[in-house]
């Protein structure tokens, strides 16, 4: 008797096991069904791309961009020794040294205003936001301008105050830094509006308690505004980084990599390779190294900058 119970004991046991794995396998696949679109999507523009550029980096290209030689890691080899694409680097990480802390600092201070129960304060906070409706080419158009050697406005300031007229965007020492002046001013709307939904969500609770214990104001904005920001900052600077390499429409509206290449990111460096010079293997290679520079980068960030966020 004990030796059949034991046996329907094991059968059982069997039984729920199967049940158990084909009830995980009906879950899994209903679970792969609610995200097929997101899968297609994600396929079509994200991994096919991706795969397609690692594909032509391998290889040299016609005209039309059809492959024709296999060179193996050649176009590697070649774009790393040369000059031009060394500069580009080197100009993406100034670019992006010059865009990124300065986005993120005034539109914090400007977010900290924002934030204040004043009266009429809503027309600076739309006013703040205003250049997130604004498309690369029409801001880009309008500092164009405003960098206008002769008729540009920031020039007839300078000559109003006695001060020599700068070549905003001819100079090779002025060009990057006024093409990181218009993309901060770019930038500001987005990163204004998420760091002012980060500040509103703060509870006011901890203010309240500082009133009490009688802290001043910038002993709070450093003790619990910028901790309780923190998770939105790290947001904002990963997102701010990402889009500071992906930089191309301002370069090719104002400077087009110029003066002397000052400006010659490694996106429009792309661009020329591959629509210019009609060599694409070279471009997909550059795109590649992009593309493990912003993983690398972007992991470090994760790794270092993770740290320091606090949650309420």
């Amino acid at each position: 008797m004990s030796d059949l119970t034991v046996q329907i004991d094991k059968d059982y046991t069997k039984e729920f096991g199967k049940a158990k794995k084909l009830q995980r396998l009906k879950s899994f696949f209903k679970g792969v069904l609610f995200l097929l679109p997101s899968i297609i999507l994600f396929s079509v523009f994200l991994f096919y791309p991706l795969f397609k550029t690692l594909y032509l980096s391998l290889f040299l290209t016609d005209a039309s961009g059809a492959t024709t030689v296999f060179v193996g890691l050649d176009n590697y080899q070649a774009i790393f020794t040369s000059p031009l694409f060394l500069k580009s680097l080197e100009v993406t990480f100034l670019f992006v040294l010059y865009t990124v802390p300065g986005t993120v600092i005034v539109s914090l201070f400007l977010a900290v205003l924002a934030n204040e129960k004043l009266r009429g304060i809503g027309i600076f906070r739309t006013l703040f936001s205003s250049t997130m409706g604004i498309s690369v080419a029409a801001a880009s158009v309008f500092w164009m301008f405003l960098f206008h050697p002769t008729m540009g406005w920031l020039n007839q300031l300078l000559e109003n105050l006695g001060i020599e007229a700068i070549g905003w965007l001819t100079d090779p020492d002025w060009a990057l830094i006024s093409v990181s002046i218009s993309t901060i001013w770019m930038n500001l709307g987005f990163t204004f509006l998420i760091l002012l939904g980060g500040l509103q969500s703060i509870d006011s609770y901890l203010y309240e308690s500082a009133d009490i214990d009688g802290a001043s104001y910038f002993y709070k904005l450093r003790r619990i505004t910028i901790p309780m920001l923190s998770p939105t900052l790290f947001f904002v600077i990963t997102v701010s980084f990402i889009n500071a390499f992906q930089t191309f429409g301002q370069v090719d509206m104002l400077t087009r990599g110029g003066p002397q290449n000052e400006t010659n990111v490694i996106v429009y460096s792309i661009y020329q390779e591959a629509f210019r010079n009609y060599q694409h293997g070279a471009a997909s290679a550059q795109a590649i190294v992009l593309f493990i520079v912003i993983l690398l980068l972007t992991l470090i960030q994760f790794k270092l900058g993770e740290r320091k966020v606090h949650y309420q």
